[in-house]
């Protein structure tokens, strides 16, 4: 720590001749003149290190006891930065960095948000950036609080925001907000209702009346589990039969017969590059842009572009706003040319078993399959027939009423 000391307020070695140099050292520790490094030349000469602030009041010492003092060394800042006393330049150019230093360093330069997983970062960005924060602002004049604020009467996804300043780094913490849970709010009444045709393998109601047993055969949009439940009279009673409608709730299962079609064409148009391209580059800077082929244009019809993005970023990996961007366009033109029958019926056939395979769901299984493929009018056509079994209910509002004979009933 006392080298660093010494190395901004500068060093001077010398050398201090005469009768009794030893007297200049005791006038020196009388005075709380610091000196070290001591080293005597000849019997007339002592070689000593000391303070360049102190050098005047050792020369005054110097001359008390008859001893002239010769300088032979400068060291540390003062000497460094003496050196350039008559570079003007030199100097005004380190001004002028000092200054952009202290400057720059109170502009936003990178904007981290931390702390979402549901809401994206490039959302909440977005909407700071309508707020006015954005890379290249000047940091000591956003008013943080005030921002949060806003932002999460815009935001109802979040909670809770927090905006800090760190140099040139701004960080932004957020908490999501807990959604409250959805409130089944049922209005009417529902049936179960099969969505395909099959035969009926197993039936659970949970709410509402079983139409169907196992071993029934049952069309699609046939009522599997209705919603208006009857209740009969007791036994020799003359009560009528009465009912009330609820919502229907359960699981049918059955075996199904699946039937999918696809086709795919025999040619297809292929690229094929001339060879020609061209490089479009423009660069980025705190969200201003500058294009450098404003007045060139691409003279080809088709031609695909790939973009590169070349972002600086610190050397501890944080990214800054300043971009570079090339733009590589290459020329083709369009070929037609043969498919490949099977590998074109291969992914027919992939496609259909995806298709079957949502349509039946996840709990569903295939119990067999068959594919098969025909050409005609230049595609190939492929047949996709399957045995499943599946659910096939699904609730669907009922258009159902209570049978008139009850209502008279409870009239009566």
């Amino acid at each position: 720590m006392r080298q660093v000391e010494n190395l901004l307020r500068g060093t001077v070695t010398l050398t201090a001749r005469g009768a009794f140099p030893e007297r200049l050292l005791n006038l020196c520790a009388q005075e709380q003149v610091p000196c070290w490094g001591l080293e005597w030349v000849d019997e007339h000469a002592l070689r000593l290190i000391t303070l360049r602030q102190k050098l005047r009041r050792l020369e005054e010492l110097a001359q008390r006891v008859g001893c002239e003092i010769e300088i032979e060394d400068s060291r540390g800042l003062p000497a460094f930065l003496r050196r350039f006393r008559k570079r003007y330049a030199f100097l005004v150019g380190l001004a002028l960095s000092v200054a952009a230093v202290c400057i720059l360093s109170r502009f936003i330069l990178t904007i981290q948000v931390t702390g979402n997983e549901q809401v994206s970062s490039a959302t909440i960005l977005s909407q700071l950036r309508q707020q006015g924060v954005r890379p290249g602002v000047y940091g000591p004049s956003l008013d943080r609080k005030s921002i949060a604020q806003r932002v999460l009467l815009e935001m109802p996804d979040l909670s809770w925001m927090s905006i800090n300043l760190y140099g040139t780094r701004l960080e932004v913490v957020v908490r999501e907000a807990v959604k409250a849970p959805e409130l089944d709010r049922e209005e009417g009444y529902y049936d179960v209702v099969s969505q395909a045709d099959g035969i009926i393998l197993q039936v659970e109601p949970l709410a509402g009346e079983a139409l169907v047993a196992e071993g029934d055969t049952v069309a699609k949009g046939e009522v599997v589990i209705s919603g208006l439940v009857s209740m009969p009279p007791p036994q020799y009673s003359d009560l009528p039969t009465r009912y009330y409608q609820t919502h229907a709730r359960g699981r049918v299962w059955a075996r199904t017969w699946r039937t999918l079609r696809g086709a795919i064409p025999l040619q297809a148009q292929v690229k094929e590059y001339t060879g020609k391209e061209r490089t479009l580059w423009s660069i980025s800077f705190f969200g201003f842009s500058l294009d450098f082929f404003r007045n060139s244009s691409i003279p080809w019809e088709s031609y695909d572009k790939i973009t590169t993005v070349y972002q600086g970023s610190l050397p501890g990996g944080q990214r800054l706003p300043m971009m570079l961007t090339a733009q590589r366009c290459r020329a083709y033109e369009t070929q037609s040319v043969d498919v490949d029958v099977e590998a074109a019926q291969a992914l027919v056939e992939e496609g259909l078993a995806r298709r079957l395979q949502d349509l039946i769901g996840p709990d569903g299984q295939v119990l067999s399959q068959n594919f098969t493929a025909r050409v005609a009018d230049g595609m190939l056509e492929v047949t996709l027939s399957a045995e499943c079994q599946e659910e096939i209910g699904q609730e669907t509002p009922s258009s159902r009423e209570i049978p008139e004979e009850d209502s008279s009933a409870e009239q009566e």
